[in-house]
């Protein structure tokens, strides 16, 4: 006997949203060192995120700030990085603006960008409340378990994933920074 089935949604439509085409080739070119194009291309996404008040737009000003610091144009790439910690900032995201702002001073060190780094340093250190470092999620508390092994990039969007840089949904579930997709580790 022949059933009719009612509507089937995809199952990945379930588990990932829609990755916009511009953030995975914005990725492609980061990763392929094309970093004037990415710059560009983060700036771009960075820019209709925020007007559109996107969870995702400080973390594509960072990284639109990534890139053009890799091209060599530290004063630009500085502007959109002040720009994303900002956003945090007035989102009251406490725990991404610690991360990402470690995370950005020792870029900004690594690329013998000293002064740069010192002002965000100073920066944090200024405008983070006075909290426990342990409860930023930076370290894991005595008795837990370490946090499994993620891939180096995002299955949907290609991006960067960094395990002290993401948010984390369950014990093995991390959230792209870039397209929110749910990034699974291993033990």
């Amino acid at each position: 006997m022949f059933r009719r089935r009612g509507f089937v949604r995809p199952l990945r439509r379930a588990f990932a949203p829609d990755i916009p085409p511009a953030l995975q080739r914005a990725n492609e070119l980061m990763a392929i060192g094309n970093y004037n194009g990415a710059a560009v291309a983060f700036e771009g996404l960075a820019r209709g995120a925020e007007v559109r008040g996107g969870p995702r737009a400080p973390h594509l000003y960072l990284q639109a700030g990534r890139a053009r610091l890799l091209a060599g144009q530290a004063a630009a790439g500085m502007g959109h990085i002040r720009h994303g910690l900002a956003l945090f900032e007035a989102r009251q995201q406490w725990p991404a603006l610690h991360r990402t702002g470690q995370l950005t001073v020792a870029l900004l060190a690594e690329r013998g960008l000293a002064k740069e780094a010192q002002e965000i340093s100073d920066y944090l250190k200024a405008i983070l409340p006075p909290v426990p470092v342990s409860d930023f999620g930076s370290q894991a508390a005595p008795g837990e378990r370490a946090k499994p092994l993620l891939p180096t990039t995002c299955p949907g969007c290609g991006g960067p994933i960094r395990a002290d840089e993401v948010e984390w949904v369950d014990e093995v579930t991390a959230e792209c920074p870039y397209c929110g997709s749910a990034v699974r580790g291993e033990n």
